[in-house]
């Protein structure tokens, strides 16, 4: 009895095991597939223009929970809905690029017609959401939303080197739904967070294209690195770093300390781009840019956040 007690209890371990597996399998690929990380870096973009709202408005966040969360969950399930009809419409050059070749709708994880459902009903819920905060807001996501699907993936991305610009624009609307969802009138402020955002993302992507030049030359997609060469690139990046460098002042309403800091950080970022005119290695440089990139958004908009808590 024992002997059979001891069999049933490992088989009960082992199917606990399996369906913890099972369950972790679920998740890596659901990340995968509405891109985790575009996700992450707008929600906070879009949570910073939310809390400027309040700020400049002279309310409390208390006033606001609801319309907080509304905000949040109907901007990242919109953003996610997006990122899905993107790897749906992309599974035909996914499989060649190695970046892409282990995603969920080219491994067969999810079936092509399921990810298209899940697509639009995410996107659908996600509108639905934020039509409870404002119109202006709800407008804002879809376009974003659209500029995304359908100009830049659908469009854009496989003809013309300016797919980066397009989904720029897309790109840059997360901060403008975050703050038109608690303030209908636009701002200087929401309209310096765009400008942030949409030339933030020219150096941030063309230096990953950089880095992964051969991988679109096999997909056939006109990234810059492919039709133009690293050297072309590599002044475009800078042009569009030094674009950054009076927007500080845009934000002088933000404090002394802000544009001080945001001042050093597009400095900083701009001497490690005219390093790569001197460089041999470019994707180490490349590299250098994209990490920084990275770093330069959660300063930048972490700061704008704690500038103008209370306790400030």
């Amino acid at each position: 009895m024992d002997k059979v007690d001891t069999s049933y209890s490992e088989m009960d371990l082992h199917t606990s095991d399996s369906n913890s597996a099972k369950i972790k399998k679920l998740f890596t690929e659901l990340k995968s597939l509405i891109k985790i990380g575009i996700i992450n870096s707008n929600l906070i973009t879009a949570f910073t223009g939310f809390w400027l709202a309040i700020f400049f408005t002279n309310t409390s966040i208390t006033m606001h929970w609801d319309t907080f969360f509304l905000t949040m969950i109907g901007s990242v399930l919109v953003i996610a809905g997006g990122c899905i009809l993107n790897n749906w419409y992309d599974v035909d050059i996914d499989p060649i690029m190695t970046r892409t070749k282990n995603r969920p709708t080219v491994t067969g994880f999810f079936s092509l017609r399921s990810v298209l459902i899940m697509g639009i009903i995410t996107s659908l819920i996600g509108f639905i959401l934020l039509s409870l905060t404002t119109i202006i807001a709800t407008i804002f996501g879809f376009i974003g939303w659209f500029i995304y699907v359908v100009l830049y993936t659908m469009w854009s991305k496989r003809k013309y080197t300016l797919n980066t610009i397009v989904g720029s624009f897309s790109g840059a609307v997360p901060p403008l739904i975050g703050w038109t969802a608690v303030s209908p009138e636009l701002h200087i402020v929401p309209i310096a967070l765009f400008l942030i955002m949409f030339i933030w993302q020219t150096p941030h992507f063309l230096s990953l294209a950089m880095k992964k030049r051969d991988d679109y030359q096999a997909a056939n997609v006109p990234m810059l690195p492919v039709v133009y060469g690293f050297e072309f690139t590599k002044r475009q990046i800078v042009i569009y770093i030094a674009c950054l460098l009076p927007l500080p002042l845009l934000l002088t309403s933000l404090g002394t300390t802000f544009v001080v800091i945001a001042t050093i950080l597009n400095i900083a970022w701009l001497i490690i781009g005219f390093r790569g005119f001197f460089t041999k290695d470019n994707l180490k440089w490349a590299n250098m840019i994209f990490f920084y990139s990275l770093n330069y958004l959660t300063v930048m908009f972490l700061l704008m956040v704690i500038v103008t808590l209370p306790i400030f």
